[in-house]
C-alpha cells in the first residue's frame, strides 16, 4: 500500500468518502484537543501553579510532542484501534461506515461538552468504530473481541490504578513532606506542578492521538482496497498532520471543563495536584506501553479522587463524580447507537 503523502492528497481529492472520512477525522482530533486537554492542565490552573493561557499553550506543546513522539517509538495503541473491528471485505462500504462512526463521535463530543460535563472521546471512538461495524457486518461478529477485550482491560485498570497510584504518589509525598516549611514546599510544588502537567500533556498526546491516527490510517487502507492495515507502518507526515491538529485544538482550551476537574470534585493544594499529575501520567505511560487504549479523563480523574483520598474521603465531592460515571455508561450505548443507526443511513444513500 503507497502510504506517501502525495499519494494520500491525490486520493483524498479524488475519493468523496476518504475526503469526508479525513474532514471527520481531523475535525474529531481537534474536539478531542479542545475537551481532553483541560483535564491534563486543570490542577496545575486551579492550583494557581500557572495561569490558564500559559496552561493552554504548554498543554499545546506538549500534546503535540506525545503524539510524534510516542507513535514513532511505540504504535500499539493505534494498531489496537485499527484492528479492533472488522467491517468486511467490502472497502467502499467499509470507508461509509468509518464515515458514520466518525460522525457520531463529532455528535457525541460537542453536544457533552457544550455542558461543561468532561467527555471520553476514547470510549466515543471505540464505541462509534463498534456501532458501524455491527451495522455493516449484521451483528457482532463485525467486533474483533481479542482487542476489543483490551478495552474492557483500559477500563477496569484506568479506574483503578489512577485512583491507586494517586493515592500512593500523595501519601509518600506527604510523608517525605510532613516535617519541612509549608512555604518552601509550596515554591517547589509550583515548578514540579508544571512539569507533572507538561508530563500529564504529552501522555495525553500519546494515548489520544495514535486512536485517531489509528483511525485514518484505517480509511486510507480501505481506500487502497485493503480490509486491514496489519504489516503497514505508519508515515511520518500522518504523525505530524494528527499532533499539529490536536494541538491545534489544544490552543483553544476549556475553561469550563478545567473548573469541573480542577476544581468542583475535589480541593487541591499544590502538593496535591502534582501528586495527582504525576500518578495519571505514570498510568498512562504504562497503558501505553501496553497498547492497551484508556481515556485520559478516567485516568486523571481517578487519579485525583485517589489524592484527595489521602486527606479524607470527604474531601471528594461525589456528586460531581457521579455525574462524570453517568456520562461514561452512557457512551457506549449512545455514541454506539447513533454510529450503528448512522451507519445503516450512509449504506442506503450512498
Amino acid at each position: 500500500m503507497d502510504v506517501s503523502l502525495a499519494n494520500f492528497i491525490q486520493q483524498v481529492f479524488s475519493n468523496p468518502a476518504l475526503f469526508v472520512t479525513t474532514l471527520l477525522t481531523l475535525g474529531v482530533i481537534f474536539v478531542n484537543g479542545w475537551t481532553d486537554a483541560p483535564n491534563a492542565i486543570a490542577t496545575c490552573v486551579t492550583t494557581r501553579c500557572i495561569r490558564v493561557r500559559s496552561a493552554v499553550i504548554m498543554a499545546a506543546i506538549f500534546n503535540f510532542l506525545g503524539v510524534f513522539i510516542m507513535t514513532q517509538l511505540n504504535a500499539s495503541v493505534a494498531s489496537t484501534i485499527s484492528n479492533m473491528v472488522d467491517f468486511g471485505g467490502d472497502t467502499n462500504a467499509a470507508l461509509i461506515a468509518l464515515c458514520a462512526a466518525l460522525f457520531s463521535i463529532v455528535v457525541y463530543s460537542v453536544g457533552a461538552s457544550l455542558l461543561g460535563i468532561p467527555t471520553s472521546e476514547s470510549h466515543s471512538l471505540i464505541a462509534g468504530l463498534s456501532g458501524a461495524a455491527i451495522a455493516i457486518q449484521g451483528g457482532i461478529g463485525g467486533i474483533n473481541m481479542g482487542e476489543w477485550v483490551k478495552v474492557l482491560y483500559g477500563l477496569v485498570a484506568s479506574l483503578l490504578f489512577g485512583f491507586a497510584i494517586g493515592w500512593l504518589v500523595c501519601k509518600v509525598v506527604t510523608l517525605i513532606c510532613a516535617g519541612m516549611d509549608r512555604r518552601r514546599t509550596n515554591g517547589f510544588f509550583t515548578y514540579a506542578q508544571i512539569v507533572g502537567a507538561a508530563a500529564m500533556s504529552f501522555m495525553h498526546g500519546a494515548q489520544d492521538g495514535q486512536k485517531f491516527i489509528g483511525v485514518l490510517f484505517l480509511g486510507m487502507a480501505f481506500c487502497n482496497g485493503q480490509p486491514s492495515v496489519v504489516g503497514v507502518t505508519i508515515p511520518v507526515w500522518l504523525m505530524i498532520l494528527c499532533s499539529t491538529i490536536m494541538g491545534v485544538g489544544t490552543s483553544v482550551g476549556g475553561e469550563r471543563i478545567i473548573k469541573s476537574v480542577g476544581q468542583d470534585m475535589v480541593k487541591l493544594e499544590k502538593y496535591q495536584g502534582f501528586s495527582a499529575d504525576l500518578s495519571s501520567a505514570l498510568c498512562l505511560l504504562v497503558m501505553t506501553v501496553l497498547g492497551i487504549p484508556v481515556s485520559t479523563t478516567h485516568t486523571k480523574t481517578s487519579a485525583i479522587m485517589g489524592v484527595g483520598a489521602v486527606r479524607r474521603i470527604s474531601a471528594i465531592n461525589f456528586g460531581v463524580v457521579r455525574d462524570m460515571m453517568l456520562t461514561w455508561v452512557f457512551t457506549f450505548p449512545g455514541c454506539g447507537l447513533i454510529s450503528f443507526v448512522m451507519a445503516k443511513l450512509f449504506m442506503v444513500v450512498f
